[in-house]
């Protein structure tokens, strides 16, 4: 076949696809009617369960927050509330952001159990008629134990520093607990960290699986770090990591645990 056979073939399907292209693209796009938000891109994804948790952090229902969340499918939404917030952190993100991803991990890892069935009622039989008057006796009540009270806004202190010597961590930590009065763990408490080149931050709560109320940092041998939670105003100065002693007198690195509690009202 000559050129000049083929020449008005090849151009007609140029102009035919251009066409074609201009109509699906201009003229008549394709238009996504009420498609699921799990079918979105990841990042899209991660953008839609960021305003869910800044909403269950606005209005406390978690009700909502899980019907929500349910749209996507998830196997296991706490954890991936818990990793989203440390991508987020680790992109820079906003601190309220993540604290919300955070609070929202937290709160769907912590899932109360169920309550027990009510005891069954036993029928008591009334005592027979009797002659004599029973004998009264007054037993004293004992005086009522007062429940310890979060105070509100009360800055957190130090309960305990404990050296952790564990030679299955892969690197030494910082690690913070932090509780209530009650010794209830709370979540989503910003921890500073700053040493002699840098600083840096974590939230308690991005891990559920080793409690709400836990936090940690990678320590670095041979730096001497500073923690002071956000919500305290003593620092903790001095922590290092120091050497523990294995099976067979084996050195390695050790850890600090580090425990936080609010005080109750007086």
């Amino acid at each position: 076949m000559k050129r000049e056979d083929w020449l008005p073939v090849v151009i007609g399907l140029v102009i035919g696809l251009s066409i074609g292209l201009y109509y699906s693209w201009v003229i008549n796009p394709v238009e996504y009617v009420e498609t699921s938000p799990a079918s979105m891109r990841d990042e899209f994804k991660d953008d839609y369960l960021a305003l869910i948790a800044s909403a269950y952090a606005y209005s406390g229902d978690l009700a909502r927050a899980e019907a929500r969340i349910a749209i996507f499918q998830e196997p296991d939404p706490a954890v991936k509330f818990s990793q989203l917030a440390q991508k987020r952190l680790a992109m820079g993100r906003p601190q309220s952001e993540t604290r919300a991803i955070a609070l929202m991990a937290a709160a769907l890892g912590d899932r109360p159990t169920p309550m027990a069935s009510a005891p069954a009622k036993t029928k008591v039989s009334s005592p027979s008629p009797i002659d004599t008057t029973p004998t009264i006796t007054r037993t004293p009540l004992p005086p009522p134990t007062r429940t310890p009270t979060p105070t509100p806004g009360a800055p957190f202190e130090l309960l305990d520093q404990e050296k952790v010597c564990d030679p299955d961590l892969y690197t030494p930590l910082i690690q913070v607990v932090v509780i209530d009065a009650v010794g209830r763990a709370v979540p989503g408490v910003e921890v500073l960290v700053v040493w002699d080149t840098g600083q840096d931050h974590f939230f308690t709560g991005l891990k559920p699986e080793l409690g709400l109320g836990y936090g940690d940092f990678a320590m670095t041998e041979g730096v001497i770090y500073t923690v002071q939670l956000v919500k305290s105003e003593t620092p903790i100065t001095g922590l290092t990591s120091e050497d523990c002693f294995g099976d067979g007198d084996e050195l390695f690195p050790g850890s600090w645990l580090l425990t936080f509690q609010q005080p109750e009202l007086p």
